[in-house]
């Protein structure tokens, strides 16, 4: 296993070379995991995977405890993160862009915009950025930066101003592997040859892994290491000691490693402000516990990710931060560090969070919103909402808008519009509904949530399915029963 040298310490002399660095505006390199969970990690406590090099970016730098992903799955996230705004903006809600699960089980037609004769489209172009929006490198390029984008970008065509855009495939078994070399190495081979490519001049690295997405397969001898470490593990901090998923997650590791190796072997490192999260919470293969949901949830195991970023000489060493941040935050965030203006043709709905980076303790408190207008089956922990009229958890997600503030947390459900409210800080399960307890808090709260879905023209789901109820053309579901 691969893990990188402890930095070294200052010179107290500068040379030339270091010198004329140092003027340099700072390298970004932005790493995303796919799929990663909250706990898959060691910084969050994880002890059966190994990830010697991400806990060691954390113990470097500042880890991001509530940081949140745009949505609650791959397209969405990517989204937010390339141009700064929520979802209803974008329009990318899914991969896609379609509900899965029995029609005959969704209680609202979901609002379809080119949808099929079942209503279960959002939009038939569902899954591309539109070529009006200003992404991130059209943000940076105009500031003296390179660009590259590494991996998977799930966007649709690419044509938002990289210089490099490489290691694209599509998700499956020919894009995990080529021969015997994982592709998170093939990616990381050509992410090294970037850095050194461009080493004289700023540039924006951001390397998107297929790991740890399903189909889940890793090189072999990762997996026998980890099969012998499963025998006799005691799983005291109840993890699922699953061997080719945490070869999988090691894959991740080492790749983050040897981009850090190569930023120090040529003396980028301290000039580079590097960050690593995940696109949405992890799947049923692993544990969210104690978060609630995983994966398609709005629940805080489909959105908090794992997220740390090492900033030296800027960024305090063994830091954390405890203010609640998203997705679309990253773009304002690198803008500022670049120096770079925010585009002028579209709304910017992140803030930049450099302050936090350089040692405030908080920002001004604001609200952050995710929107799903569709529904998602779901299987295991997976399943958090029953279908309508009855107690069985079915979905990962209904139709519904969520809002942060502060510490609270508010759900509204279309469905019947019904809503859920929960203290994450002092109940990060998300057990506790206090709506009737904060009455106040949860009339205020909601009226600022619909007044957000009003502004941003969130697309809301308002007829009835006729097919709804229905196990078959004439047998509806009665009352109470348990969905299939």
């Amino acid at each position: 296993m691969l893990l990188i040298a402890p930095l070294a310490p200052l010179q107290l002399f500068a040379t030339p070379d270091s010198t004329a660095r140092s003027a340099k505006k700072p390298n970004i390199v932005f790493v995303l995991a796919d799929d990663l969970g909250w706990r898959d990690v060691g910084f969050h406590g994880a002890k059966f995977a190994e990830t010697p090099n991400l806990d060691a970016l954390a113990r470097d730098g500042m880890i991001m405890n509530q940081f949140y992903s745009g949505g609650p799955n791959c397209a969405p996230t990517r989204a937010c993160i390339m141009t700064g705004m929520y979802s209803p903006r974008t329009q990318l809600y899914t991969p896609g862009g379609k509900s899965k699960g029995s029609v005959n089980l969704m209680r609202l037609l979901v609002p379809a915009r080119g949808g099929d004769a079942e209503h279960n489209t959002l939009e038939s172009r569902n899954n591309t950025i539109e070529g009006a929006h200003t992404c991130i490198a059209e943000v940076l390029k105009p500031a003296g930066y390179t660009t590259a984008r590494i991996g998977k970008w799930h966007l649709g065509p690419d044509t938002q101003g990289f210089d490099l855009s490489t290691c694209n495939g599509n998700n499956g078994p020919g894009s995990k592997h080529y021969g015997s070399i994982t592709v998170a190495r093939t990616m990381t081979d050509r992410a090294v040859k970037f850095i050194d490519e461009n080493k004289d001049k700023p540039f924006f690295l951001y390397v998107a892994h297929w790991d740890v997405h399903g189909p889940h397969r890793a090189l072999k001898e990762e997996v026998d290491k980890y099969k012998k470490k499963s025998q006799g593990w005691d799983n005291a901090t109840n993890e699922k000691p699953n061997p080719v998923y945490a070869a999988m997650i090691t894959a991740v590791d080492e790749s983050v490693g040897r981009i850090r190796g190569k930023l120090k072997e040529i003396g980028l490192d301290k000039n580079t402000i590097f960050i690593f999260s995940s696109d949405n919470g992890g799947t049923p293969v692993t544990t969210m516990e104690p978060l609630r949901g995983a994966k398609g949830a709005l629940f805080e195991g489909g959105i908090r990710v794992s997220t740390c970023v090492t900033w030296p000489g800027v960024i305090k060493p063994g830091s954390s931060c405890d203010t609640p941040l998203t997705s679309v935050d990253l773009l304002p965030t690198f803008a500022e560090i670049a120096g770079a203006q925010l585009p002028k043709n579209q709304p910017v709905d992140g803030r930049s969070f450099l302050p936090l980076l350089k040692g405030k303790k908080a920002l001004d408190e604001r609200a952050i919103f995710w929107h799903y207008p569709l529904y998602l089956t779901g299987n295991g922990a997976g399943k958090v909402k029953p279908v309508h009229g009855t107690t069985e958890p079915y979905w990962r997600a209904v139709p519904a808008t969520v809002m942060r503030k502060g510490d609270w947390k508010i759900f509204y459900f279309y469905e019947d519009k019904s809503v859920e409210l929960y203290d994450v800080k002092n109940d990060i399960s998300e057990k506790k509904n206090l709506t009737t307890e904060q009455a106040e808090r949860t009339a205020t709260m909601k009226k600022e949530l619909l007044t957000w879905v009003k502004n941003t023209k969130a697309p809301t789901p308002d007829k009835l399915n006729p097919k709804f109820g229905r196990t078959s053309e004439t047998a509806p579901i009665g009352k109470g029963q348990k969905a299939p």
